[in-house]
């Protein structure tokens, strides 16, 4: 579990998550890591080269999530749909 000074536990397994890219000009999802929280809650992890003036996230690293397995260009994907 997090802790105030941002300490992760090992019993905090890391998924792979899709997010939807806002102002591209067509459907486009970034996939990065998020901290299963349990109970269908996720926290957004950024990726090692996130730039919020590059790509702007539906939902910014940090954020605590709901995803749905949606199927996109390469099949079956975990995918942010609201925050929590």
């Amino acid at each position: 579990m997090a802790t105030g000074r941002g300490i992760v536990s090992m019993s905090e397994a890391k998924q792979t998550v899709y997010v939807q890219l806002l102002n591209e000009g067509t459907t486009v999802y970034r996939p990065t890591l998020a901290l299963d929280l349990g109970h269908g809650s996720y926290r957004l992890l950024a990726t090692d080269k996130y730039d919020p003036t590059d790509e702007e996230w539906e939902f910014p690293p940090g954020s605590i999530i709901k995803c749905e397995i949606r199927t996109l260009s390469d099949g079956p994907a975990l995918v942010a749909v609201s925050t929590k």
